[in-house]
């Protein structure tokens, strides 16, 4: 049959990325707590495009899925997905993305009733033509804050909301997805659980009302963690809370560290 992929394209003009998006596929995460966690996940993938060529083979992206040894997905693993995408699709660079939901059983802290809480998390991957591979993980955890300045001025209560931060990192060694988690939680007001009884309820309340954060405290106090960790080569965090007396978000972002060459 005839390839129409394979035909001349004579506009002389290169596609950076080409490839599928929002393809939903079942896969396996590393647990801390139980070793694997299975769940599904979102998959755009794409590669280059040489000029000389009219299409690349849209099929061999999902192929080179169903064909892995395992349906386990990791930064590590990441990389000889990158490097099969190049060959397959003879492309001289290779860009993957991988967003799913990861469940945490949390405790509600005080009743101690267990519920599972989603965090949407991410793996951004790329391989240049010099075959240098750069990955990013990436979290987004629901937060709860108080505001500092409500707090301050009133005589009564102060006005808090859910928030939502999103934390993306480079690191020389592997880092658990919870702890990222767990990093961003300790710097909001209080965290988010999934379940709690009345007597959680006045706990998370009053932890919020005893620590007031501006969306400003919260990307300062997740910089100023990852600073610190030697780990970390390069970080990018942002807040937003979805304010609860304006019809608008609050918002501030950080970045800090050394970019991939």
């Amino acid at each position: 049959m005839k390839d129409i992929q394979n035909q001349p394209d004579y506009r002389n003009i290169p596609i950076d990325k080409v490839g599928i998006k929002n393809l939903r596929y079942p896969i396996r995460v590393l647990d801390r707590q139980n070793g694997f966690q299975h769940t599904v996940a979102s998959i755009n993938m794409y590669v280059d495009l040489p000029h000389k060529n009219k299409g690349t083979h849209m099929s061999r992206f999902v192929e080179i899925l169903h064909h892995l040894a395992s349906p386990e997905i990791s930064l590590k693993g990441i990389g000889d997905v990158l490097e099969q995408m190049k060959r397959h699709l003879n492309a001289a660079s290779a860009h993957i993305e991988v967003t799913f939901p990861y469940f945490i059983a949390k405790k509600a802290p005080v009743s101690g009733s267990v519920g599972l809480l989603d965090y949407t998390c991410r793996f951004i991957g790329s391989s240049d033509p010099e075959g240098y591979v750069d990955l990013v993980s990436e979290v987004i955890v629901p937060i709860s804050s108080v505001c500092p300045c409500s707090r301050e001025i009133s005589d009564v209560g102060a006005h808090n909301q859910r928030g939502e931060v999103r934390l993306s990192t480079r690191f020389k060694k592997f880092i658990w997805i919870e702890d990222m988690i767990a990093l961003v939680e300790s710097c909001s007001s209080c965290e988010v659980y999934s379940v709690l009884k009345r007597v959680d309820e006045k706990h998370v309340t009053e932890c919020g009302y005893n620590n007031p954060k501006f969306v400003e405290d919260v990307v300062r106090d997740v910089a100023q963690k990852l600073k610190a960790d030697s780990n970390i080569t390069w970080f990018a965090v942002s807040a937003e809370n979805f304010e609860s007396i304006h019809n608008h978000s609050a918002y501030a972002y950080i970045t800090d560290g050394t970019l991939p060459r």
